[in-house]
């Protein structure tokens, strides 16, 4: 059997995708599973047990987008699962000519009128991670939770440090950050309460400034990890950090995948539906009419007040509430 996983973007979506991988090949051990993916997040997925390939989507190329369909084609896979629910990505479902096609019932760019079976959201607000869920139900495979989400890659076994706070300050969008200068205070008040904390900043090279803002002149013990790793190591990092306070970003899906007790902090987006997925969260948010809004720009009165009103005191309570004694 040949299966074909659509889920091209973004980090956060692909992590929610990993239990239908994980529970695929656990339903259909010798199977072929290949992954149509986005080749910046390649190396999430590199030497993944349960993963033969992986399929580069190149998003502004026509030229490859054309041969990688090809290819596609020519492989004749026997299922198609398309968890993106775009009109891109239902194409390539229905372009790829395989046995039988399953996709999310959304109604987005018309994407759903490229499968043979759709499959609804279960209910108004699940989680993401529980309507993929639902299309691997809809294909007869056992649901269990008995997995790792990110298994460790093979000579990866660092210490874990039961005194580190991970802070991931960046977001894709502006609007989605906690400032900067409630990082700097949230890590001067949890080591006035525990003077053993250490802290680390994670992010890519775009959130140096951000975390330049909120190391200098810091007396605390900060390190500065952003723009320094690959994805391997900053799931590692994760995963062995004492707990992460994060915005709304992709980092933040790996952290909970990976079960680290996460503090988020929510603003225009809605952690129903595309939250930290596990059990020991917690998601901090301010009451609003406008929230949440989906808007990359702010349009309320008083700009960005649901995480600008967020306080650090409020934070930190919830932070030492779940750091591990």
């Amino acid at each position: 059997m040949k299966i074909l996983i659509i889920k091209p973007s973004s980090l956060g979506d692909v992590v929610h995708a990993l239990p239908v991988l994980r529970l695929l090949r656990r339903a259909h051990p010798e199977a072929r599973i290949d992954w149509w993916l986005a080749p910046g997040l390649f190396p999430l997925l590199q030497d993944d047990p349960d993963l033969d390939n992986r399929i580069p989507f190149h998003k502004r190329d026509p030229y490859n987008w054309l041969t990688t369909l090809l290819e596609v084609r020519a492989t004749r896979y026997d299922l198609v699962i398309d968890l993106q629910g775009l009109a891109r990505s239902g194409a390539m479902c229905w372009l790829a000519g395989g046995g039988h096609s399953i996709g999310l019932d959304l109604n987005r760019e018309g994407a759903r009128g490229f499968y043979d079976e759709t499959v609804p959201r279960p209910a108004r607000n699940a989680h993401a991670v529980e309507w993929y869920l639902e299309v691997a139900r809809r294909l007869g495979i056992p649901i269990t939770d008995d997995f790792e989400w990110l298994p460790r890659r093979e000579g990866e076994h660092p210490e874990p440090d039961t005194r580190r706070i991970a802070l991931i300050p960046g977001a894709r969008w502006n609007n989605k950050r906690w400032p900067a200068p409630s990082f700097k205070k949230l890590i001067r008040i949890l080591h006035a309460r525990r003077p053993d904390l250490r802290f680390s900043i994670h992010g890519d090279a775009g959130d140096r400034p951000l975390a330049r803002q909120i190391a200098e002149g810091q007396t605390e013990p900060v390190s500065d990890k952003t723009g320094t790793t690959s994805l391997p190591e900053l799931v590692e990092q994760l995963r062995d950090a004492a707990l992460v306070v994060t915005n709304d970003t992709g980092p933040m899906h790996i952290a909970a995948a990976l079960g680290r007790p996460v503090v988020a902090l929510f603003g225009p987006t809605d952690h129903r539906q595309t939250g930290p997925y596990g059990t020991d969260t917690d998601v901090l948010r301010i009451e609003l009419p406008c929230a949440p809004c989906f808007k990359s720009r702010c349009r309320w009165s008083v700009d960005r007040q649901c995480l600008n009103d967020l306080a650090p005191e409020t934070v930190a309570a919830a932070v030492m509430k779940r750091l591990p004694k």
